[in-house]
């Protein structure tokens, strides 16, 4: 099976996966750290796309899960995350993975930021060395193991 196609496909499941767990992904710590790995993950190369920011956009109209929180609230809080990367990357990064641990305390949420943070990357059909990288980060401020992902 071709990278590509198994990448859909993992994508696809951990989409399954979110949805199944919707009702339990409504607390501000799951919002908060998933729109800052989903600013971490677009910024992950140091470019910031605009195909990228459309990718997140459209992730948070059509996202079942996000549809959990007003879809303006989870604009503003990427947007900001993305203007703070581009002004001071290293600081913000520091700062968002900060954000991120706050969702270990509930494992659900805390994998739930990881599979996002997939979706997200592999969302162009190319899941890259430096976004794997910053998922990587992710997984290890939650206290996740890297092969439940296949990271």
């Amino acid at each position: 099976m071709a990278l590509w196609d198994r990448l859909k496909e993992s994508a696809q499941a951990m989409q399954a996966q979110l949805e199944e767990r919707k009702n339990e992904l409504r607390g501000g710590a799951f919002r908060d750290a998933g729109m800052a790995m989903c600013a971490l993950v677009a910024a992950a190369d140091g470019v910031i796309d605009p195909a990228e920011r459309r990718r997140v956009g459209y992730l948070i109209e059509h996202n079942e899960v996000l549809r959990n929180f007003p879809a303006e609230d989870l604009r503003s809080l990427f947007e900001d995350w993305l203007d703070r990367l581009a002004a001071d990357p290293e600081g913000t990064r520091a700062e968002a993975l900060r954000e991120i641990a706050r969702a270990r305390k509930k494992p659900v949420e805390a994998r739930a930021v990881v599979q996002i943070g997939i979706v997200i990357g592999g969302a162009d059909g190319h899941f890259d060395h430096v976004e794997r990288v910053v998922v990587r980060d992710a997984c290890h401020v939650l206290d996740l193991p890297l092969h439940e992902f296949d990271l």
